[in-house]
């Protein structure tokens, strides 16, 4: 393990800007849709299949990824993600058929998917737990930073050199990160891997399940992902009954998002001085649910920009403590811990846009996000109340010394 001070150098700007490049992927699609669909062929709504379809594949590569970064090493299987999802970006910009550039999708989907998890799990190996969260807010900076201009980018560059342009220049500038990052980590490359065991995998995943965080963290980045992420698809349309139909304006308010997340990351350091991890998760809930309470109300765009803001602020507080406490639950076995959360927070954002419309259809706007929020608040709150620093952090369970 390198040291903190060391890593702090030139490591953790590293994975950050490998997770910055593989940010940059998820939204890049959305502003080329129509062009693709013109040039292939292809109506819209089977154009917009493709974001989708990335990510899918960024949820299900999790589990396996994780398992396979504890076994082969985390920084080879970032950098072999990134080679994969820079390689199917180019390949993607030459492609005629939309099942072919479908398929690229899908591969840039298991690449991206295979970074960013598996950063946060070696950001845990590299940090002790009292400067861990703040490492990884620059993790989820460089990721959160490239989700805001993945699409920006791709507009601009649309524009100059078409869709297969901004794939070209996308998968070039990826591959270049990949060279940085193999050179940043060219010492752990040469490392031997551990044997593939099945036995020990699997005794792995039930030490990871057995651990009392785990149900805890699992639980609750569940629920972040359906009362949150299952409320953004249905913001264009809340807007629009307040008689602003207006897209570019359903894009500015959903974007504050990722403003706030930029505000948590500038002011972690001293936030977590002060309050610590479990109080600023208590504070993280209650930013999210008063947010999402005020939005039922339908207040003027303008007003829902700063609620999003502060949501987006809100969120990485509560995610950011069960980050590091999932990153504690099996210090030998991260990535799969980790790997495992992820899996979990994206089974809700799959899972929220299902119940916020049969909540909306069946008891209207108001009390679904009203009950999306109550549900939040208790959920954080006990979380916070149940999670606690159980061991010592880069010590696991079978390795603590015994009592004398």
């Amino acid at each position: 393990m390198a040291p903190p001070s060391h890593a702090m150098q030139y490591l953790l700007p590293i994975i950050a800007m490998g997770n910055f490049a593989a940010g940059l992927t998820s939204r890049v699609i959305d502003p080329v849709v129509p062009q693709i669909s013109e040039q292939l062929a292809v109506n819209i709504t089977t154009a917009a299949t493709l974001a989708s379809a990335s990510a899918i594949a960024f949820a299900f590569v999790q589990l396996p990824l994780g398992m396979v970064a504890d076994l082969f090493g985390k920084p080879k299987v970032i950098l072999t993600c990134l080679i994969v999802l820079g390689i199917a970006n180019i390949v993607g910009s030459y492609t005629d058929s939309f099942e072919l550039l479908l398929a690229t999708r899908v591969i840039c989907g298991l690449g991206a998917g295979g970074v960013f998890p598996v950063a946060m799990g070696l950001t845990g190996d590299l940090f002790p737990v009292e400067k861990r969260r703040v490492a990884m807010s620059r993790i989820m900076a460089g990721a959160l930073t490239g989700n805001l201009l993945g699409a920006s980018f791709s507009g601009v560059l649309g524009d100059l050199f078409g869709w297969r342009g901004v794939l070209s220049i996308l998968g070039s500038f990826i591959l270049v990160m990949s060279l940085a990052v193999a050179w940043g980590f060219r010492n752990q490359l040469t490392l031997p891997g551990k044997p593939v065991n099945p036995k020990l995998i699997a005794a792995n995943y039930r030490r990871i399940l057995s651990h009392p965080n785990a149900h805890v963290c699992y639980l609750g980045v569940f629920v972040e992902g359906i009362c949150i992420f299952g409320m953004l698809p249905y913001v264009a349309s809340f807007l629009a009954d307040l008689g602003e139909p207006r897209l570019s304006i359903a894009g500015l308010v959903i974007g504050g998002y990722a403003v706030g997340g930029l505000f948590y990351a500038a002011t972690v350091t001293r936030l977590l001085a002060r309050f610590g991890d479990n109080a600023l998760m208590v504070l993280g809930a209650i930013f999210i649910s008063s947010q999402i309470a005020i939005i039922a109300f339908g207040p003027p765009w303008q007003v829902q920009f700063v609620n999003f803001v502060v949501m987006g602020c809100g969120f990485y507080l509560i995610h950011g403590g069960f980050q590091v406490f999932t990153s504690e639950i099996a210090p030998d076995a991260r990535a799969s811990a980790v790997s495992l959360q992820a899996f979990c927070f994206n089974c809700g954002q799959f899972s929220g846009p299902l119940l916020y419309g049969f909540g909306l259809t069946f008891i209207g706007k108001v009390p679904t996000l009203l009950t999306a929020a109550a549900l939040l608040l208790s959920v954080g709150i006990l979380c916070a109340k149940l999670l606690r620093h159980r061991h010592p952090p880069d010590i696991g369970p079978k390795d603590k010394p015994a009592s004398p």
